[in-house]
């Protein structure tokens, strides 16, 4: 992608040769005053504009709410197939803002731009998924991406696809650098029954991220669900990809598991399902077996640690990024 900037410096006769090829028009815009910009860029553009209006993530990361006092971005974009019409389009519409900003009523930022290509659309995602250290020895790699291996690296190679867990989110790391903890404890190459490799419940798998470091820490078996297919599917498919098929098995399905009890039960999902759950996980968890609870905001910490510690689970450990937090709990031989 070309980079953003004044529409001035960007070379659109060279973009115009190349087949699905457009102009991305941006303007931020105080809230009050979208409107206004949008119907000035829906003029210079066919396919109309789109909002990105400012927002906070609340309800644990599930819901967002739009922030008032940060500015929106109102982006259009033309076909470069006639550059002499964009031209013509791009300078009616700057005419236009300069009018609008001549008023003063609300703070309207300048029109910029950039060229975009619609084979960049498609992988323009990929460009925020870099190889990623995590811990002492777990490296992520998405499979698009080289790494030279450390000798004690433990190399997860990941496409996360449309599946959540690309470990970039706090709440994925710390689940990883729980697994780790584990890991140098033996509890996973040697937390089974009569010391043998542990079984891994991994409940909510997502991209499968949490369930395939577990394998390459040392678990000798390993269970993925999710309610979604779609994680299901990736959740396989990167098991495969990893070549540990024959360890970690994908499926829909939830807490309980129907197939535990388990040695170490991992669930990064939001402390609102955590306490919801909290009886299904309980009784996946073996006597002497591992919960590693993670997704926690900060301010739900001590209500999630209470419903599982009235549920006879004790936190061992806790660790925390940011407002997050994950928890280590441990049931009772």
């Amino acid at each position: 992608m070309a980079r953003r900037g004044p529409l001035a410096e960007l070379d659109l006769d060279a973009a115009s040769g190349r087949a699905g090829s457009w102009l991305e028009l941006s303007v931020a815009a105080d809230h009050e005053a979208v409107e206004a910009v949008s119907e000035i860029l829906s003029r210079a553009a066919p396919g109309g504009t789109s909002v990105e209006p400012a927002f906070e993530l609340v309800e644990e990361g599930l819901a967002a709410r739009v922030d008032l006092a940060r500015p929106a971005i109102v982006r259009a974009h033309l076909p470069l197939a006639d550059v002499h019409a964009v031209r013509a389009a791009v300078a009616r519409a700057e005419g236009e803002l300069g009018h609008l900003q001549a008023f003063g009523l609300r703070p309207i930022g300048d029109l910029s731009g950039r060229v975009v290509h619609e084979e960049d659309w498609a992988n323009a995602w990929k460009a925020h998924f870099p190889v990623l250290r995590v811990g002492g020895r777990i490296v992520i790699r998405p499979t698009w991406r080289r790494h030279r291996r450390q000798p004690d690296d433990v190399v997860l190679a990941l496409d996360p696809g449309m599946a959540f867990g690309t470990g970039l989110h706090p709440t994925t790391r710390l689940c990883l650098a729980s697994l780790e903890g584990l890991a140098d404890r033996g509890a996973l190459s040697g937390g089974g029954a009569g010391g043998g490799p542990a079984r891994v419940l991994d409940v909510g798998s997502g991209s499968g991220i949490l369930s395939i470091a577990a394998a390459r820490l040392g678990a000798g078996e390993v269970l993925a669900v999710d309610v979604d297919p779609v994680a299901v599917e990736a959740s396989a498919a990167n098991a495969r990809r990893n070549r540990l098929a024959r360890v970690v098995r994908a499926r829909q399905g939830s807490s309980p598991s129907g197939e535990g009890p388990w040695d170490v039960v991992v669930a990064n999902l939001i402390a609102s399902l955590l306490i919801r759950l909290a009886d299904g996980l309980v009784e996946d968890v073996r006597p002497g077996g591992v919960l590693l609870a993670s997704g926690i905001f900060e301010n739900r910490e001590a209500e999630v640690a209470a419903a599982f510690e009235v549920r006879g689970l004790g936190v061992d450990r806790r660790w925390e990024e940011g407002d997050w937090v994950a928890l280590e709990l441990r049931r009772p031989t």
